[in-house]
């Protein structure tokens, strides 16, 4: 894939649940670093399109490319391979694992793909030294707090050196100073060439983190527009 193909591409997708269509032809383009925000009311079809972005849901109908993939020609192990190699998913709730420390949650996603444990954990230290919470490497989830639970998650997330990362409310179960470390976070990696799709109920995060907004309700994009990101 060429730096000027888009990282993300669907075109014309639609996503049926019985008589029901979550997405309605939605066409959106996402380029390499752009740092794209969703945003619409609940049961708008948010969720479900991130879901068929990170190949947790096949489309209906339409095409989804990710990073140059069609993901409809991939089987169900082609997609959880390519998941784990060229997606970070960021969640509302962590989805830790809660009977591993901190550095194993995050090695994990690189053990995962086949790299040696012990390159896995280098890493893995690595990232949570990068974001803070080296130190808390060795503690168990119930132990974390929520920002560092969030932390890790990200340190998780970013293991693989992913093309694309996608964030399903990140902010939402943190405190209003977690949530802001988090935004700052994001902004960083952003920064640094990291190609973004955030879902969020959250005004603040988009205009925060992203460079663009996109509206949906009822399963069609009804708006798009760039943002300067407030301070």
């Amino acid at each position: 894939m060429t730096s000027t193909e888009p990282v993300v591409r669907l075109d014309a997708v639609r996503k049926d649940f019985g008589d029901t269509a979550a997405l309605d032809g939605v066409t959106l383009h996402i380029a390499p670093g752009e740092a794209v925000a969703v945003m619409g009311p609940s049961g708008c079809g948010k969720s479900t399109l991130l879901n068929l972005v990170a190949g947790l849901d096949r489309p209906s109908s339409g095409r989804v490319e990710v990073h140059g993939e069609d993901l409809g020609r991939l089987s169900e192990t082609g997609l959880a391979l390519f998941r784990r190699r060229r997606i970070g998913m960021i969640f509302q709730f962590f989805n830790l694992i809660d009977d591993l420390p901190a550095v194993d949650n995050v090695a994990l996603a690189a053990q995962l793909t086949g790299t040696p444990a012990g390159q896995a954990r280098r890493r893995a230290l690595e990232l949570l030294g990068e974001l803070g919470v080296a130190d808390r490497a060795d503690a168990y989830p119930q132990r974390l707090s929520g920002g560092e639970r969030q932390r890790v998650a990200v340190a998780r997330a970013l293991m693989n050196r992913p093309a694309l990362l996608l964030a399903d409310e990140p902010t939402g179960a943190l405190d209003s100073r977690s949530g802001e470390q988090v935004m700052d976070l994001l902004i960083d990696l952003n920064q640094l060439g990291q190609t973004l799709l955030m879902v969020t109920h959250d005004p603040r995060l988009a205009t925060r983190c992203a460079s663009r907004l996109v509206e949906v309700a009822d399963g069609r994009i009804v708006a798009e527009r760039a943002l300067e990101r407030a301070a």
